[in-house]
Formats: C-alpha cells, sequence, structure tokens
C-alpha cells in the first residue's frame, strides 16, 4: 500500500491577509502621489504669486520712476485715463520714461534701442476668455509730437481681472483721487504731475491643474490684487514750474554775431532711469490683433 501524500494549498484567511496588505500598499502609494501633486500645484500657484504680479507692478514703478518731463507742456507730462472692460477696470497710464527701452529697432542693419521712450500700459479683452482682461505694455522709440499714441505693444499677463490708476494732487489720507489726470490742455487741475500715483492690479493665478483644483480649490481664493504706490520727487514737481528752454534767436540776430547770449538753458527732469529686459513683439493696437511675447512679471495684497 503507498504513501498517501498530503497536498495543501492557500487557505482563505492566508488569501484575504495577502490582499488586505497589497490593498494598505496601493492605499499608501495612492495618498504619496496625490501629496506630491498637490504639492507641485501650490510650489506652481507659489512660484505665479511671487513673480508674474509683483514683476508686472515692479515694471510699471520703474518706468515712472525714469519719468521725464523734458521739454514738455504740462498737459503732456503723464496720461491717466479711467477705462471699463467687461464691467473690469481697465484704466490706461502713458508718459515718457529715461528708462532705457525694452524694444531693439533696426537702422541701417544695426540693432539700436533708445534711452528715452513713450511708454504706456493698456489693457484689452481676453479673446479667447471673455471673463479676463489682457495687459500690455506699450513702447515707442524716442519721442515725438504725439507722446501717448504708436508705438509696439508686449504682452504682459491674460488673466487680469482689473487695473486701477488713481492719481492725488496732496498728501494725507484725506487725499481725493483723480481717475483721469492729464492730457487736456487748458485743465490746470489735473495738469503736470501728482504727487503720487496708486496701481492696483488684480489677477487671477492659473492653476497647474485646472480638472483638481476646480475641485478642491474655491476660485476666488486664487485672486490676488497688487497694489503700488509711486510718489515723485519733490525735485521733479518743483522742476516742472521753473523748466528753462531753449531760446532759438531769430535769424537776424544769429547772423549778426556768434557771441549774441542764447537765453535759458537745458531742460531738465527726470526722476531716475532704470534697467531691464523684456521680450516684445511688433503688436497693433490691442483689441486689432493677438500679438505675444514672452514676459511676466511688491507688495501683495490679497483680493
Amino acid at each position: 500500500m503507498g504513501r498517501h501524500q498530503n497536498r495543501r494549498g492557500f487557505t482563505m484567511v492566508e488569501v484575504l491577509v495577502s490582499l488586505l496588505i497589497m490593498a494598505l500598499m496601493l492605499t499608501s502609494i495612492t495618498r504619496m502621489l496625490t501629496t506630491v501633486r498637490t504639492t507641485r500645484d501650490h510650489i506652481h500657484n507659489t512660484q505665479e504669486t511671487m513673480l508674474a504680479g509683483p514683476a508686472i507692478v515692479d515694471l510699471i514703478e520703474r518706468d515712472l520712476m525714469g519719468l521725464s518731463i523734458l521739454d514738455r507742456p504740462h498737459h503732456q507730462l503723464i496720461s491717466i485715463r479711467n477705462r471699463v472692460e467687461l464691467g473690469l477696470d481697465a484704466d490706461r497710464i502713458d508718459f515718457v520714461t529715461t528708462t532705457d527701452g525694452k524694444e531693439w529697432e533696426v537702422f541701417d542693419q544695426r540693432a539700436v534701442r533708445a534711452d528715452m521712450n513713450e511708454v504706456g500700459y493698456v489693457a484689452r479683452p481676453n479673446p479667447e476668455y471673455d471673463e479676463f482682461l489682457e495687459l500690455f505694455r506699450r513702447e515707442d522709440l524716442g519721442i515725438d509730437e504725439e507722446p501717448f499714441e504708436g508705438g509696439r505693444y508686449t504682452f504682459l499677463h491674460d488673466r487680469v481681472l482689473g487695473i486701477e490708476i488713481e492719481a492725488y494732487d496732496e498728501e494725507g489720507i484725506d487725499a481725493e483721487p483723480f481717475e483721469d489726470w492729464g492730457n487736456q490742455e487748458g485743465d490746470e487741475e489735473t495738469s503736470g504731475l501728482p504727487v503720487w500715483v496708486k496701481i492696483s492690479v488684480t489677477l487671477e493665478l492659473a492653476p497647474r491643474l485646472l480638472r483638481e483644483q476646480l475641485v478642491r480649490t474655491n476660485p476666488g481664493d486664487r485672486v490676488v490684487t497688487y497694489t503700488r504706490i509711486v510718489r515723485f520727487p519733490k525735485t521733479l514737481r518743483i522742476a516742472q514750474e521753473n523748466t528753462p528752454r531753449v531760446a532759438i534767436p531769430a535769424p537776424s540776430e544769429a547772423a549778426g554775431g556768434a557771441n549774441d547770449p542764447v537765453q535759458g538753458g537745458l531742460p531738465g527732469g527726470a526722476a531716475g532711469g532704470g534697467r531691464g529686459g523684456l521680450g516684445g513683439l511688433d503688436g497693433p493696437l490691442p483689441g486689432e490683433g493677438d500679438a505675444r511675447s514672452g514676459g511676466q512679471g511688491s507688495d501683495r495684497k490679497d483680493g
């Protein structure tokens, strides 16, 4: 009679224990991956908060601190226009600055840029998302008789929920803001330079993974307002009242003698300059095209 060999398999308890261990491992891995994705999204939004908004207001401030009053009529020193697009604040500002140009122009097969330019900031409706505005920086090489028009536009940001610019003609907490300033010949109240300017730019931070962020995050939590106050030096405001201008002698006087003194002196005025770089493209006036260029950009104030 041959021996009977015992044949054994996995019991139900062993199978259940194995499945439980595998389930615990998969759960741990899933939680780890979820944490990694959430952390990545948080870092992305933090970087955008620290880079995009502050860079934009830094750029505006640097241009304003280089504002020039060089031999210009008072109503053409700075222009601030109160505008509304899609129910959102879309104010515009234009002026002449001594900040080095960001745009390169080609003359005689040589790339050049000016150290005095016409600069402006303007917003238009976003052609892809009607709840947002697009912000552009205008730059016109050199200076002409129309300092608030023309030039090329550089794209800055496409998720703008508002840009508000206010001018003040006095210091103090009771100072009344002016929503429009300059560019009106004969208007003495808003001609020349204001004492200070307040700029507020409101952006919505773009989530890294839109589908996941919409589930976990209130869209209102991604709205941030960046505010910057720019005060013009008192010396610059005094200089605009006493700016000397070069007096060109009449032809008869000029022919009479080369030693005749020329009245006046060199016109002056700039609060300071700045240097920087930002990519740009030829672009039409916002609203007529969709030219874009890289460039984003301190104070943060939660909206």
